[in-house]
């Protein structure tokens, strides 16, 4: 397939956010600094609206914002109902986890597992979340650098440094403050991004909007009856729903990346104002990317321009750089530089979280000032200089299946600690012994119904559910310590938790 050129102007439009991206990191350097509280909770100073921007942009990477459309361009909206799931649990969040996360004024979702279950689960926790967005990191860098590069001539190495290099940069200076605010920015960004894609795909079809839901209908390239029964060639909307409803347990109670932001608030009720705030922007991106992925469809049934043998998942790429005006198209790509790098600033800011605070402040003592700061600022650098440096090795001999089975291996364990953070929240009787022997065998259970011919959504549920029940059915056989769990289950929601001294 022929490559189409960037061109200066776009060149011109795409530095300038990069630029922009980096003033921000600048303009907060010096408040970031001061101590660890100011680096990794922004002293509780961000405003609830701000903070849900920060949770939408965080967990929209750019591989979401061109896998979505994909989806709907080779199927329908059926997937949406993963975006109903996170409008669903939070009420749930904001009634049984949030109160134990703020309670205990914790910077890493891992402290309370240590107070309910011991310091060995939440070391194990906290490891495997490293060791997990480390390899994220990479994935979030190479996958669309490798559909803008299989449309445009574009060196693949030109945008992960740029996506990457610049990406550890403002995070080291800006801490959380600066990802923070550089996530509004990009959400703003890539949802402006993609709404211009809509409105002016939907400008080059004839008959427009009209045409568009009488052809989509028709074709059932929206959705349809079959959508909601088991057993047939659509997606199943109740599975897709069950188990997004699991996934995001996972992504908003057992990872630091969203956890974290429920401390840069100034109280409780700004952190439910900001699950809100992300919930709502959840719904409005249902209409926006899946009406991309349609649009897109029709667009191209209609004039017949795809090359053969395309892969679609550079579709949104290839309609940007062949199809958009100049200038335009350099915004538009920036938006998908967007989406890649709210999801990395807030995996490096959240990894330096777990190194300093649950290892280095854990075991070696606690100093919240500008000597824990550095090292969060060295945790950055190296742990963005292993996923950039992973990434290239990606693009240089495409061995993508390598990386994602480390992310299979080590994503085994994401669901099932959701699993036990439910366990520590819900029940009495869990205890450690048993919720480690949980973790294992949910951890099993999933690498072998991985293997089936089972959705990834059933998947996300069995080991939710295998998780919990093992976790519990463990403690059983266990003597429950004398650990004090006063304030720390749903039984005493509303009592003071008193920390022993350690």
């Amino acid at each position: 397939m022929e490559k189409v050129g960037f061109g200066t102007i776009n060149w011109i439009v795409l530095s300038v956010y990069l630029v922009a991206m980096l003033a921000v990191g600048v303009y907060f350097t010096k408040r970031s600094g001061k101590n660890t509280d100011a680096f990794f909770t922004a002293s509780g100073k961000i405003p609830a609206w701000a903070a849900g921007f920060s949770i939408y942009a965080t967990t929209l990477s750019a591989i979401t914002f061109m896998s979505t459309p994909e989806q709907a361009f080779l199927t329908d909206w059926s997937y949406a109902a993963g975006n109903l799931a996170i409008f669903a649990i939070i009420p749930i969040l904001i009634y049984f986890y949030i109160p134990f996360f703020r309670k205990l004024n914790v910077t890493t979702a891992y402290e309370y597992l240590e107070e309910r279950f011991g310091v060995s689960m939440r070391s194990i926790s906290s490891l495997l979340f490293v060791l997990f967005h480390i390899g994220r990191i990479a994935i979030v860098i190479y996958l669309p650098t490798l559909a803008i590069t299989s449309v445009s001539n574009i060196n693949p190495i030109v945008i992960t440094a740029a996506v990457g290099i610049l990406c550890i940069i403002y995070t080291f200076l800006g801490g959380i403050e600066g990802v923070i605010w550089s996530d509004v920015i990009q959400g703003i960004l890539l949802l402006g991004g993609a709404l211009l894609i809509v409105l002016m795909g939907i400008n080059l079809i004839d008959g427009g909007f009209a045409s568009i839901v009488k052809d989509a209908s028709s074709q059932g390239k929206l959705l349809t009856a079959d959508n909601f029964k088991f057993g047939t060639a659509s997606a199943a909307i109740p599975i897709i729903f069950l188990g997004s409803i699991f996934n995001n347990l996972h992504q908003y109670t057992a990872s630091q990346d969203v956890v974290q932001r429920y401390q840069t608030t100034t109280s409780i009720k700004e952190t439910n104002k900001s699950l809100w705030t992300n919930g709502v922007l959840a719904l409005i991106t249902i209409p926006i990317f899946y009406g991309m992925g349609t649009i897109l469809y029709m667009y191209y049934s209609s004039a017949g321009t795809l090359p053969e043998g395309f892969n679609t998942s550079a579709v949104v790429p290839y309609f940007i750089v062949t199809s958009l005006p100049v200038g335009v198209a350099g915004l538009l790509i920036a938006a998908i530089f967007a989406a890649c790098q709210s999801t990395i600033s807030s995996s490096l800011n959240s990894i330096s979280a777990c190194i300093v605070v649950d290892f280095k402040q854990r075991f070696f003592g606690k100093n919240h000032g500008k000597g824990d700061v550095l090292l969060a600022r060295i945790t950055i650098i190296i742990a963005g200089l292993l996923g950039v440096a992973a990434a290239l090795y990606l693009v240089a001999t495409n061995r993508a299946e390598t990386w994602n089975l480390f992310l299979d291996i080590t994503g085994l364990f994401g669901v099932p600690i959701a699993g036990i953070f439910a366990l520590g929240i819900f029940t009495k009787r869990a205890n450690t012994p048993g919720v480690l022997t949980g973790l294992v065998l949910a951890a099993i259970t999933a690498y072998f119904v991985q293997t089936t011919d089972l959705t990834p959504f059933a998947v996300s549920t069995v080991s939710f559910f295998s998780s919990f029940i093992f976790g519990y059915i463990a403690s059983l056989f266990f003597t429950n310590s004398n650990k004090n769990i006063t304030g720390l289950t749903i039984y005493t929601k509303n009592e003071e938790y008193v920390k022993p001294a350690k």
